[in-house]
């Protein structure tokens, strides 16, 4: 067993096929960590013949753990359901978790890691660039690199309740190819997705003694959201959707800020 494939899901039976198709050629073993889906999702993904674990979860690092823990190959790729491995990047994963020459690998990962003076040997993990999709399929100028891919025996666990962290005992490399990341489909599940996770995000604020909201706070948050999204990402260049999707986020902080107010508010009264 070389690779194992780890995807997170929770009713997304309109997305999780086009997952599953991008890495059934590529892992020897899917597994499919389930947050109690009540749609299709799980059929959907039975008929890929992956392993699926449905369960009551606390947050996204338990997800995470339960994948680690479960999956029984030498590396192991996390994918979220919005998200697809492309040619590019399922060849040179190939080649990195096996080396053999004749898959003929792209030469970005080996020149990266020379300049960086790194063995093949002291690797635990790689570094994966995604493009991110907003609104169908408007493409965000912005590329992130994200650590996705893991020799199992170097990676000792995730942490954080939201935005999870993995724990890794190694350098860390990087990929060529790209992750296609489908997110905020639509204004509908962006609403949605702000309503459930501001909670989140406040309340792990409210924990760490967050300093009081106040309206000079709450007014630069969303000025500094802003201006990250639409200038530094150059979301600028995205058009319309890049000035909505920079608004967006902006008024995501906004929300998750405004609850915050309000729980410290409740804990003075």
């Amino acid at each position: 067993m070389r690779l194992s494939v780890v995807i997170l899901t929770k009713n997304e039976e309109a997305i999780i096929g086009g997952c599953l198709k991008s890495v059934r050629q590529l892992a020897d073993e899917i597994l499919v960590v389930d947050s109690r889906s009540t749609d299709k999702t799980l059929e959907i993904a039975k008929n890929f013949r992956a392993k699926i674990y449905s369960e009551d979860f606390k947050d996204f690092s338990e997800r995470r753990n339960l994948g680690l823990k479960k999956s029984l190959g030498d590396w192991i790729l996390y994918v979220d359901a919005d998200e697809r491995v492309t040619d590019s990047l399922r060849e040179n994963i190939r080649y990195q978790i096996s080396l053999r020459p004749e898959l003929t690998p792209r030469v970005h990962s080996e020149e990266l890691r020379a300049r960086a003076n790194i063995k093949y040997e002291d690797i635990a993990a790689y570094k994966i660039r995604r493009k991110n999709f907003y609104l169908g399929n408007h493409e965000w100028p912005y590329i992130e690199k994200l650590e996705r891919l893991f020799r199992k025996d170097r990676l000792k666990g995730w942490r954080g309740e939201l935005h999870e962290n993995p724990i890794i005992e190694g350098q860390v490399g990087e990929l060529d190819g790209f992750l296609l990341h489908y997110a905020h489909r639509d204004l509908t599940s962006m609403l949605e997705k702000t309503i459930e996770w501001s909670k989140i995000e406040a309340n792990l604020r409210f924990k760490a003694e967050h300093p009081p909201v106040t309206r000079l706070r709450l007014a630069k948050i969303m000025l500094v959201t802003f201006w990250r999204y639409f200038f530094n990402q150059k979301g600028w260049k995205a058009g319309t959707v890049g000035l909505i999707e920079s608004i967006y986020q902006s008024f995501s902080m906004f929300i998750t800020y405004a609850r915050l107010w309000e729980k410290q508010g409740q804990e003075e009264q």
